[in-house]
């Protein structure tokens, strides 16, 4: 009995073809020349103002309250790694959220380039790629800034935080992603701004320890990811790292960022159906 040799449909692969991933290189690369001078800015400069404002002038009330940090020898050093986390958390919404939208509804390159070889899972995985490299480079100036300040406990720690501190903004890109790829309209990014990315961005430990809030906000919040990436990042920095705790960081940061994945390119398969 013959056998069917009908190649499977490119629509049809749900795992991403690394050689078909790698070929998008070239157009992201010439999407960051065309605009990373807008960029310059949250990437270089408000890591700067974050640290100097939260870190140094603030910080030098709180040290002289003598609040608990949490073992931190400073304000500086308890603020300067979550703020880090948290910036992470802002890029990846800026990644993939506006761009995304773009490429569905106003210059629909996603159509086109579904059209070609390239299938859904090459295309999500190609977009969250750049969009980790942008967060890689922006939290790496970032750890450059605060170095000045004398917040590391050791070199270890911080080539062990970087990684971290991407993998936390992976943990949000494929969420943005599905969202951005189901909404219709751009208002959409408002609501996930102001009942999503800020309330995590100030209720997450990035300014403050989350024991002083409430027993139900602190469960909450241990629930939400930017925490773990805030306190692994801190742990990391400040060398107290317990490790049954930092695993279950880990485990959490990393099984988000595939759940996000597979759910991006579902919500973009379906969106690229209509």
């Amino acid at each position: 009995m013959a056998t069917s040799t009908t190649p499977v449909p490119v629509r049809q692969r749900l795992l991403p073809d690394w050689g078909m991933v790698a070929r998008q290189r070239v157009y992201w690369t010439t999407v960051y020349q065309r605009t990373w001078k807008g960029s310059v800015i949250t990437s270089f400069v408000v890591p700067l103002l974050y640290v100097v404002a939260m870190g140094v002038l603030l910080g030098g009330f709180v040290d002289r309250g003598g609040a608990d940090l949490e073992g931190a020898p400073s304000y500086l050093a308890f603020v300067a790694p979550g703020l880090a986390a948290a910036h992470a958390m802002q890029i990846a919404a800026g990644e993939t959220t506006w761009p995304v939208m773009g490429c569905l509804k106003w210059h629909r390159t996603y159509y086109a380039m579904v059209a070609t070889p390239l299938a859904v899972p090459d295309v999500v995985t190609a977009h969250l790629a750049f969009a980790g490299c942008r967060i890689a480079l922006t939290t790496g100036v970032f750890l450059l800034v605060m170095a000045p300040f004398g917040v590391f406990a050791t070199v270890w720690g911080v080539l062990l935080a970087w990684p971290v501190l991407v993998l936390t903004g992976l943990a949000f890109c494929g969420l943005f992603f599905a969202y951005s790829a189901t909404i219709r309209s751009e208002s959409g990014f408002a609501l996930i701004y102001r009942l999503l990315v800020i309330p995590l961005f100030l209720f997450s430990g990035a300014f403050f320890p989350i024991s002083n809030l409430s027993p139900t906000l602190e469960a909450i919040a241990r629930l939400t990811p930017l925490w773990h990436g805030v306190d692994l990042t801190r742990m990391l920095l400040l060398d107290t790292v317990r490790p049954g705790l930092a695993l279950v960081h880990l485990t959490y940061l990393v099984v988000l960022a595939v759940g996000g994945w597979v759910l991006a390119v579902w919500r973009l398969d379906k969106r690229l159906e209509v």
